[in-house]
């Protein structure tokens, strides 16, 4: 009996691909006491797995949250299951604003102490005595009201691309660490200002709202449903979008386009972006909002020290991120060390002829072909020459959605099983790779000018 994944992120991609159905995300929460999580935990897998459901879920005695996709001719299939449940029966899916087959690529379940991390131990606090739901309409209406203090629950990252006009955005990396902050801020008004709070999906508001009655503020109130619900409404209504920019989502798409408007700017120029991107040194990993040119110049790194690791060959870079441990980096999310350019009085000089400068020689992709085949036991990738030829030697780049970024110095290949030393048009050659492949992915000789 499968209880867990057993497919790498890659094997997924391709075999979604291959299935060419066209997949839904969405997300949906839920409180309520469950008295065996784990359990509750394995049927959830058991029954999605076979739906082909793929997403990050928490479970605990709390409750359940779930962002996930699924196959669009599943969706029924997929509510049936989660209707068996007295607690999630007609319960409220977030469809996401945008769609992308490819914004999940594995099922995780896991069972933790509390559904959204709050750091909070009252067992007097009661979750389920929350503020007032407010829809789209009833939102707007109450954020114009100039007796409203709005605040955005998220984290810096997020509020940083996109957020309601005039609200407060606590400068946090984690939820648990706005709540003290704001009951701080606003401690003289529990009784005076109406305490209006929004989210993504609404299940950290939901939470909020609890602990902010609790700690006797009288008028709470929480947009129903967060930003994904507050969008479908406003474009249903005909209404006026109060939130400007985009709203940050937690899977492969790192964001959904809610207004034309940029609120943000790049942390490395300062020119006005609201992209996020991962760096491209894989013993790095930072997310950070980085503007097409910076990408070009910068390779899609964050520093130069990454963009110097990038170009080493890949047992070197394996080597070199070997024992690190980047999750407190990471998770800072353009707050880090790293980012030396987002300090203002360097921005405003970083000009592009700075950049260029600076950083290391230009790299010029050739396009050479495509992906055929991975052979996973033997860690061997296969490609058709479709352009020009490559020989042994030749610094190689593998680009996809997926696999990112991955240079390389060809160091042996082979064609219909034979060692060979050059590969031309027409060619399938194959050469082993110390990391998957899918499909899609391109192969380009990169050369340095």
């Amino acid at each position: 009996m499968q209880l867990y994944n057993t497919l790498s992120a890659e094997e997924r991609a391709i075999m979604i691909d291959h299935a060419g159905k066209r997949r839904l995300t969405l997300s949906f929460y839920a409180y309520a006491h469950i008295l065996d999580p784990t359990q509750f935990r394995n049927e959830l897998f058991l029954a999605w797995n076979t739906l082909d459901v793929l997403g990050r879920i928490y479970v605990a005695t709390e409750g359940i949250n779930a962002q996930l996709s699924l196959p669009a001719d599943c969706f029924y299939d997929f509510k049936n299951s989660i209707d068996k449940y007295n607690f999630m029966k007609g319960i409220r899916l977030n469809i996401a604003v945008e769609q992308d087959d490819l914004s999940f690529l594995k099922l995780t379940i896991k069972v933790r102490d509390k559904i959204v991390a709050d750091g909070l131990n009252d067992d007097t606090l009661d979750v389920t005595n929350i503020g007032i739901h407010l829809k789209a309409k009833e939102f707007n209406t109450l954020l114009d009201d100039p007796n409203t203090i709005v605040v955005d629950m998220r984290n810096h990252y997020e509020s940083e691309i996109g957020h309601f006009t005039n609200a407060i955005k606590p400068d946090v990396d984690t939820f648990r660490e706005s709540l003290p902050i704001i009951e701080d801020q606003l401690a003289n008004h529990k009784e005076d200002k109406n305490l209006l709070m929004y989210c993504t999906g609404g299940i950290r508001c939901e939470k909020a709202s609890a602990y902010f009655k609790h700690k006797g503020f009288k008028n709470v109130f929480q947009l129903e449903g967060g930003i994904i619900e507050y969008t479908r409404q406003i474009k249903e209504e005909g209404l006026e979008s109060k939130f400007i920019g985009k709203n940050f989502v937690f899977d492969q798409r790192l964001g959904e386009r809610i207004t034309e408007d940029v609120v943000s700017n790049c942390h490395q120029c300062g020119k006005p972006c609201d992209v996020h991107t991962n760096c491209a040194n894989y013993g790095c990993h930072l997310l950070f909002i980085q503007c097409d040119d910076c990408k070009e110049l910068l390779e899609n790194c964050c520093s130069y020290e990454c963009q110097e690791v990038i170009h080493l060959p890949m047992d070197q870079q394996i080597k070199l991120r070997q024992g690190l441990k980047n999750g407190n980096k990471i998770f800072k999310k353009g707050k880090a060390e790293a980012l030396v350019f987002k300090n203002p009085s360097e921005a405003k000089i970083l000009s592009k002829e700075k950049v260029i400068s600076e950083i290391k020689p230009k790299i010029v992709k050739t396009y050479i072909g495509k992906a055929q085949h991975y052979y996973t036991k033997s860690s061997i990738g296969e490609f058709l020459i479709e352009n020009e030829e490559i020989n042994i030697g030749d610094t190689l780049l593998i680009k996809g959605k997926t696999t990112g970024e991955e240079i390389f110095i060809l160091e042996s290949m082979y064609i219909l099983k034979e060692e060979a030393e050059k590969a031309k048009t027409g060619d399938r050659v194959s050469f082993k790779l110390p990391f998957r492949i899918r499909l899609s992915d391109v192969l380009y000789r990169v050369e340095k000018l």
